[in-house]
């Protein structure tokens, strides 16, 4: 399946976005130096990854902080290459804990309407192969800090979204929604 990356610069200006290429990417490390060296000094820096149809990502490298990771769907990308780079990362920082307790992989979010909905905590989580929760796996509050609310960027990632339609509203509620049509 095909794959879109794209880093996303902070800069006292906005956002400068660029398409770019995953060939030497093998682990995180090699994704936040990617990161990095769009950077101008310790700003802000997203990469957002999509495989066609399956699963996006968002990751975001502030300095030399630890990149903070979000992925819409575990499970998807978890079957990926470029995706398993990332879910292997979150089920490391997760520990061994087999996801029984999702609170420090993705924010709670009180939802009145989905209530009704929800698993019985018993059975826990839907779990793909690999052992890697099936939906929104990782930092949700990754955009907060530029105005996307962490329920809105789950929201983006729920049952019957499509990706490449969700890194776009996501661009535009950061700014650069045009910008980032153009490097499509």
């Amino acid at each position: 399946m095909a794959y879109f990356a794209a880093v996303l610069a902070r800069t006292e200006d906005g956002w400068d976005v660029s398409e770019t290429e995953l060939d030497a990417v093998e682990s995180l490390a090699d994704l936040a130096d990617l990161a990095r060296e769009a950077a101008q000094e310790d700003d802000s820096v997203l990469v957002f990854i999509e495989q066609e149809d399956a699963w996006f990502a968002i990751v975001r490298v502030d300095g030399e902080e630890d990149p903070r990771i979000f992925v819409s769907d575990g499970a998807a990308a978890a079957r990926s290459s470029y995706g398993s780079v990332l879910t292997d990362e979150l089920v490391e920082q997760a520990g061994e804990s087999e996801f029984d307790d999702l609170d420090n992989l993705v924010a709670e979010l009180d939802d009145e309407d989905s209530a009704s909905e929800e698993e019985d905590e018993d059975d826990g989580p839907a779990v793909g192969p690999g052992g890697v929760p099936v939906g929104p796996l990782g930092d949700s509050e990754i955009l907060a800090e530029f105005g996307l609310a962490a329920k809105d960027l789950v929201d983006l990632s729920g049952e019957g979204a499509v990706p490449g339609d969700a890194l776009a509203e996501i661009a535009d509620a950061l700014g650069c929604g045009e910008i980032l049509e153009a490097v499509r």
